[in-house]
């Protein structure tokens, strides 16, 4: 794909903690080389700061080696374009396609290999970056830090530390098999006792490659992308920066993020679930803010991707100057009762189509009415079909949720 337009294309290449990185990395760097493409790999490195290196030093693609939240056993690659966002659906597709039929891709000549590079120290160029994208300090803020074993060890207790942060971490011991392993943006909980433990002002979690990030407040309580995308959009309301008035989510988003919002005076507008479709609708019309409940949440000002690291200090920022406690923010919204089931499913394909399924679905939104909602869906990660419900009843919204998850398990499921 690259070598059609360019010779000697340059690609830069990150991976997280996984024991697997070492082995995917040299099967990317042999296969690019061949093809006659100038590799750069920068090591362990947070998804983000791919993103932001790609278009920053001027290479022709980046590409992450991660799983981002996955257990350690899966593994994966992202793939950046020159101008920092994630590769279009037809890129996508074609790159498929000429794996599929490798006689169509050509190798270089002798002569014309591409040559390997070492790109470590461009790891400090993505910390100043974020700690340059704030005026001041973090002073007189306690922080427990969960890196989740993953590719924000080696970075974020750093950015934190120069930001004249207090630190407290846990999760910063990779051993290649422990990324995302109860700890992390996906397993909060113990961070939220530690948090408590220690006195802390805050805790931060990432995920294993970083584009995401939670906040629990100082009584152990969790702050997820919609809070943090609230408390953010607040800020750039009033100093100016929030394009057109806007945030964008998902319909993943709880009910109370867009009431919340509204009452606030800021418009809302939401996307199928993905921060792919969160970026596309931030592009087309110039927002500045947008992400998803999960902690994948885009500053378009920073960066080109969901970010934890800039969230992370965008947040803290926001949190120092309010004078305020962090519960205190957290409370600007009113969270409704959410319930979220994950059923393994053998395929994730014919579901929309199963009578039984669909049936209970309908059943279900039809009790619920007006006083809450359903969403089905599958992942796009992991062999699951996700059902989600969020209701003024949380009794209501258990019976509900069960039945389509057994509608799911009896047609779908995995002994």
């Amino acid at each position: 794909l690259l070598t059609e337009k360019k010779e000697h294309p340059k690609v830069i290449i990150g991976r997280d903690t996984r024991i697997s990185c070492d082995m995917i990395e040299q099967a990317l760097t042999a296969g690019l080389t061949s093809t006659g493409v100038n590799v750069m790999t920068v090591g362990t490195i947070p998804t983000p700061a791919i993103a932001y290196l790609t278009k920053t030093i001027e290479t022709d693609s980046g590409i992450m080696i991660s799983a981002s939240h996955n257990p350690y056993q899966d593994n994966g690659i992202k793939i950046f374009g020159p101008d920092g966002f994630k590769l279009t659906d037809d890129q996508e597709l074609e790159i498929e396609h000429l794996i599929d039929n490798t006689d169509e891709i050509k190798n270089a000549s002798f002569e014309k290999i591409g040559k390997l590079y070492s790109g470590n120290e461009l790891t400090q160029k993505y910390v100043q970056h974020i700690k340059q994208s704030i005026s001041g300090d973090l002073s007189g803020i306690k922080i427990a830090l969960d890196c989740a074993n993953g590719a924000t060890t080696g970075v974020a207790p750093f950015i934190f530390g120069d930001l004249e942060a207090d630190i407290e971490t846990i999760g910063c011991k990779p051993n290649g098999i422990n990324i995302n392993d109860n700890c992390g943006s996906t397993h909060i909980e113990e961070l939220q006792k530690y948090v408590v433990e220690e006195g802390a002002t805050c805790g931060i979690a990432n995920d294993g490659d970083a584009d995401r990030c939670l906040f629990v407040d100082e009584e152990g309580q969790l702050l997820d992308g919609d809070h943090l995308m609230i408390i953010n959009a607040l800020r750039m309301k009033q100093e100016g920066r929030l394009s057109q008035n806007l945030v964008v989510g998902t319909v993943m988003s709880n009910l109370g993020f867009g009431k919340a919002l509204e009452s606030y005076g800021i418009r809302t507008s939401f996307t199928q679930v993905g921060d792919r479709y969160v970026l596309e609708e931030m592009k087309k019309h110039g927002y500045s803010i947008g992400g998803e409940q999960s902690g994948h949440i885009i500053f378009l000002d920073y960066n080109s991707t969901g970010d934890g690291l800039i969230t992370a200090v965008q947040t803290l920022v926001t949190l120092k100057e309010s004078g305020k406690k962090l519960s205190e923010l957290r409370n600007l919204m009113t969270t409704y009762p959410q319930l979220l089931k994950n059923v393994k499913v053998y395929s994730k394909i014919g579901w929309e189509n199963n009578e039984l399924i669909q049936n209970t679905i309908e059943a279900a939104k039809a009790e619920l009415g007006n006083n809450g909602r359903i969403l089905v869906r599958a992942s796009g990660t992991e062999p699951l079909i996700r059902v989600m419900g969020e209701a003024s009843s949380p009794e209501l919204l258990e019976r509900v949720i069960n039945d389509i998850v057994s509608a799911v398990e009896q047609e779908l499921g995995v002994e």
